[in-house]
């Protein structure tokens, strides 16, 4: 065998003392062996939600119950995933703030897969019950997984001057010799400067203070308890009691759910329980059993109800079952083909005499339906700056523009209502706004231009069909629900009445 020439020792220096090891510089609290490289399935759920949302312009309510199935998340990692992934959208005017500190160039630079990896690692370090080490570990593997190893260091070295500090140091530090309160407001609780305003305007619109801003702002970064409707003569909440479910507060066959996914009760799939806002089951019944003169009525003594803008169907549901209770019939209107689908498929649990649904504009109604209606729900398209808390993606996308533009379509609708119901008819003017551009100007201007209108109280309306307890919802014959003060969507309420 030949001998080979001796191998100099690759630990010992060129005088023969054994070299110092460098230390092993780790890029996660873990060492490169223990290095998380899998994505956490409910960590990979919030981030799927986050990139349909951005990228996809998707809604999270309809993206997050798919992706929790897709992986089989229990209902505890489901648990986890819901409130990563809404609290990281909800979140993100500030955490925006806070890593555009941290990032070494405009946040627009970034990859959007990048950035919405840093919010769901923000949220956790900053929001979550997480210990720093497993926030920063599962997002640089989250990362790592589904984005890349490039990425991965960048994300693991922002986070971790985001864990530097607190949410609360990290906006104390953000907001330090900020003068305008609105500006304050914006980076404190996350929500655009024009949508403070415009709340803050709405509070004084609607005749409250001002200074609830806060707490109204705070409200819409709560998350929302899922609630429930049975639906009246047809479903009972038996089975929603027995999995968890408690009566609601405000109306009857209401409920209050957070046992998990809501939609693998029975009762739920088959359409007799729905989910349903609190706010929105008030207005439907304040409109549904206001008391009317007769007046209207035709020889047959069947009223004949109208939803002008039924999609997706929930309010149209309620208002069918109540209509089938009382004997009268409901025409649900939708514009859009896929929408109507779904009203006819939320109608389906009623029994077919009592409804139909027309596919068309709206706001052609009456010249097929002159002065026919009883009843009329106008649930107008809104910027929805009343539902925040349950969409929380819609405050990134709405902009102030939106309110002039959808301003004009509401007027429309409202003054075909007008014309569509007969003399001695209601119309119920709803939006899930509280924007006084949305909600009174539109009433006073449609109004102005006729001589046969006259507004009821709809504050004594709601009164009427809620559980005891008055709501304190009404101020000069409109009402006004809000979060932080009925734990509903900021739901506006007009009852127009047509003289005979």
């Amino acid at each position: 065998m030949t001998p080979q020439p001796d191998q100099p020792n690759k630990h010992r220096n060129d005088k023969g003392h054994e070299r110092r090891r460098a230390a092993v510089k780790t890029r996660t609290a873990a060492a490169p062996g223990q290095r998380t490289r899998a994505a956490d399935p409910a960590r990979l759920v919030a981030f799927e939600v986050l990139r349909a949302v951005s990228g996809e312009d998707a809604y999270a309510n309809l993206v997050l119950p798919k992706s929790i199935r897709k992986h089989r998340l229990d209902k505890r990692d489901a648990g986890f995933a819901t409130e990563l992934a809404y609290g990281a959208l909800r979140g993100q005017g500030t955490y925006d703030a806070i890593l555009a500190t941290c990032v070494d160039r405009p946040l627009e630079r970034l990859d959007p897969a990048v950035l919405d990896a840093l919010r769901i690692g923000t949220h956790q370090l900053l929001a979550m019950r997480v210990p720093a080490h497993a926030a920063l570990d599962q997002t640089v593997g989250l990362a790592r997984a589904v984005i890349g190893a490039g990425p991965s260091a960048l994300i693991n070295a922002v986070l971790r001057k985001v864990s530097a500090r607190s949410l609360d140091e990290w906006v104390e530090m953000l907001t330090a010799g900020e003068a305008d309160a609105v500006k304050r407001s914006a980076v404190e609780y996350s929500h655009p400067e024009w949508i403070v305003r415009a709340l803050r305007q709405s509070l004084v619109a609607h005749g409250r203070s001002v200074d609830e801003i806060t707490d109204l702002l705070r409200a819409d970064n709560d998350a929302p308890v899922v609630n429930l409707v049975a639906l009246p003569g047809l479903g009972n909440l038996d089975e929603a009691r027995a999995a968890g479910a408690v009566d609601g507060e405000l109306v009857k066959d209401s409920a209050l759910f957070s046992a998990g996914d809501v939609g693998r009760l029975d009762s739920v799939r088959a359409g007799t329980t729905r989910v349903q806002d609190a706010g929105s089951q008030l207005v439907a019944r304040a409109l549904a059993e206001l008391k009317l003169d007769g007046s209207s009525l035709d020889e047959d003594g069947v009223e004949k109800w109208l939803d002008m803008c039924a999609g997706p169907g929930g309010k149209a549901a309620l208002l069918a079952a109540l209509a089938h209770e009382s004997g009268a019939v409901l025409l649900a209107n939708e514009p859009a083909p896929h929408r109507a689908q779904l009203v006819r498929q939320a109608l389906e649990a009623v029994p077919g005499e009592t409804w139909n649904v027309r596919t068309g504009d709206g706001r052609t109604i009456a010249e097929d339906y002159p002065e026919t209606f009883d009843r009329i729900l106008v649930d107008a398209p809104c910027t929805g700056l009343g539902a925040l808390r349950r969409r929380p993606e819609s405050r990134w996308r709405r902009q102030p523009s939106d309110v002039g533009e959808l301003g004009i379509l509401q007027r429309e609708l409202l003054t075909t209502a007008v014309d569509a119901v007969k003399p001695g008819g209601v119309v119920a003017y709803v939006t899930c706004s509280p924007h006084p551009a949305e909600t009174t100007a539109v009433v006073a201007d449609v109004m102005r231009k006729r001589n046969d209108l006259e507004l009821l109280d709809a504050g004594a309306a709601l009164d009427a069909v809620s559980l005891p307890g008055a709501l304190e919802a009404g101020h000069e014959n409109t009402a006004q629900l809000w979060p932080h003060i009925h734990a509903t969507d900021a739901m506006f309420l007009a009852l127009i009445r047509r003289k005979i």
